[in-house]
C-alpha cells in the first residue's frame, strides 16, 4: 500500500514538483523551527533581523514553504511562484550572512552564506527542466 501511494505521487508530482513539494516542507519546517525555538544569538542575521523580527521571518519562511508545497501540485507553467518563492526568502539570509562576515561581526558568515546560496541552486535549476506532462488521474494504483 505505502509503495503504491508513494509511486502515485512520484507520478503526479514529476521532478520539478518532488523538489517544490520536498523544498517547501523543508522551509516550513525551517520557519516553524524558528518560531517556537529560536536560536539564543544569531550573529550572522543582524543585518535580516534590523529589518523584520525572527517571528516575522519565520512566518515568512513557513508561507513561503506552503506556497512551494502547493504550487508542486498545479501544472509545469503555473508552478513557476514557488520557485521564485524559495529562492526568494533565501536571498536576506545569504545576504545577511554575507555583510555580517564582510563587516567582521561574524567570521563564519561566508560559510553560511555559501551554504545558503548552494541550496538554492538546484531550485533554480529544476525550475529551468522541462518535463513531460503530468497525468491527469493515475490509472491502476
Amino acid at each position: 500500500m505505502p509503495r503504491r501511494v508513494v509511486r502515485r505521487l512520484g507520478l503526479m508530482l514529476g521532478r520539478r514538483g518532488a523538489i517544490l513539494l520536498s523544498y517547501g516542507t523543508v522551509w516550513a519546517l525551517y520557519g516553524y523551527g524558528q518560531l517556537i525555538s529560536p536560536p539564543a544569538a544569531q550573529p550572522g542575521l543582524t543585518l535580516a533581523l534590523q529589518m523584520l523580527s525572527i517571528t516575522v521571518w519565520g512566518w515568512l519562511w513557513i508561507v513561503t514553504g506552503v506556497l512551494a508545497v502547493v504550487s508542486a501540485f498545479v501544472p509545469q507553467g503555473v508552478d513557476w511562484f514557488g520557485f521564485v518563492a524559495l529562492v526568494l526568502i533565501v536571498l536576506p539570509w545569504t545576504l545577511s550572512y554575507l555583510v555580517s562576515w564582510m563587516q567582521g561581526d561574524f567570521p563564519r558568515g561566508w560559510v553560511a552564506a555559501a551554504v545558503w546560496g548552494a541550496i538554492a541552486v538546484p531550485v533554480i535549476v529544476v525550475a529551468g527542466w522541462r518535463e513531460a506532462p503530468r497525468p491527469k488521474r493515475v490509472e491502476g494504483y
